[in-house]
């Protein structure tokens, strides 16, 4: 049984459009790769910027593209596919595909094509059931073209009955089994992960304290994808205002020496640990037991450095798959791959300040033994998918 690695997805026309995008984050969720091909009529319906961020992939609307490099986007899109599916497709669409007409990008590509075709119908009633689309249906199905449904149902136009596009999650064990594939593994099976996240808080007194600007987003984020990929992950949080992933085992911490000994505690037999937090570097040295009352005198706080937690852990025994995080404000790559260096870590990731603190998206760069690797602007989960991808590759 083969699996599905790269799937192209052609959106027509059609208020069913929407379902398309549940379709591509399931898809996406699932580890298949997915390129979006849309018909202008369905740019009415759905933008291809929302289908670009659930993707990760640059949306193709137009014949013309330049940005392939040879010019022909009706070739080149479809050759790694494994299957082109076609959701959902308007009765428009069905003709076009039986009288072999190729007027927009997707039904060329759909002609062109080396690799399945599947449809997923989505049309009002009366549409479905007319002698036309009977024929059509009936030539697709002798032409080798799988129809994935449709579905009964109430329908947008407020009638009942045939002509709903089947749901994003049976149109996923739909195509499944037409093509008698299987999801691709999941890399990371079996692989025990411990990530920290978050900030860390020193107090001063009872009611002041030393921190930073650190949201726990990409950690949260690295921990969610890490459970999407198969592992058994333990999150070590400072303080944050984020819902954890419900298979993960949570450790909240407040301090760096907190942190530190939650980590120590839950270190053995780990395979990956993977240092997101943002730790103080300093603590204070004698915090008051009572509140500091304020003065019109300068105020002197003696800081001391906390223990690093991601070097202690690099230096154990039988120390786990090591990835670190260095968020600089200038040089970047630079002192992060000094800081790899200096903490003899396999990997680290690097960031700016200002596009990487509180922010919903990341524009990382990872550097390991074999040099820089920068993946593109997207969301904080897009890109620890493909951080953690990078990591199982190496592993």
């Amino acid at each position: 049984m083969k699996k599905i690695k790269h799937l192209v997805l052609g959106i027509t026309g059609g208020i069913a459009a929407y379902k398309a995008a549940e379709l591509a984050r399931l898809l996406v969720k699932q580890g298949i790769s997915v390129q979006v091909v849309m018909t202008d009529a369905a740019c009415q319906f759905i933008t291809p910027i929302t289908m670009q961020a659930l993707s990760g992939r640059a949306v193709h609307t137009k014949m013309w593209d330049a940005s392939i490099a040879n010019g022909m986007p009706h070739i080149e899109l479809s050759r790694k596919a494994d299957a082109i599916l076609v959701a959902p497709a308007s009765a428009d669409f069905m003709a076009k595909l039986v009288h072999g007409n190729a007027d927009d990008l997707l039904s060329t590509l759909c002609l062109a094509r080396d690799c399945p075709l599947l449809v997923a119908p989505a049309m009002n009633k009366q549409m479905w059931e007319s002698p036309a689309t009977q024929r059509n249906l009936t030539q697709l199905l002798k032409d080798g073209v799988m129809i994935l449904g449709p579905d009964s149902g109430v329908q947008a136009c407020g009638e009942t009955g045939l002509g709903r596009m089947l749901e994003p999650e049976d149109l996923l064990a739909e195509l499944l089994s037409s093509l008698n594939a299987e999801l691709p593994a999941r890399p990371l099976t079996g692989k025990r992960i411990l990530i920290t996240a978050g900030p860390t808080i020193e107090k001063i007194d009872p009611v002041r304290a030393i921190t930073n600007l650190s949201s726990g987003k990409m950690g949260y984020s690295i921990a969610e994808a890490a459970i999407e990929m198969g592992a058994e992950v333990t999150l070590v949080s400072g303080p944050t205002n984020l819902k954890a992933p419900d298979l993960a085992k949570v450790v909240t911490v407040e301090s760096g020496a907190e942190m530190l000994n939650a980590v120590m505690a839950n270190i053995t037999n780990q395979d990956i640990f993977i240092s997101v937090a943002a730790v103080a570097d300093y603590r204070v040295a004698s915090p008051s037991t009572e509140k500091i009352k304020k003065s019109n005198a300068a105020l002197n706080i003696e800081l001391v450095p906390n223990e690093d937690i991601l070097a202690k852990v690099a230096a154990l025994p039988n120390t786990p798959f090591c990835v670190g995080f260095a968020a600089e404000s200038e040089n970047l790559l630079a002192y992060a791959e000094e800081k790899r260096k200096r903490k003899h870590i396999p990997l680290i990731v690097a960031n700016l300040v200002s596009e990487a603190l509180g922010r919903d998206e990341s524009t990382l760069t990872i550097l390991d033994d074999q040099g820089a690797h920068p993946l593109p602007k997207s969301s904080k989960l897009k890109s620890a998918h493909a951080l953690l991808m990078h990591i199982a590759n190496m592993l």
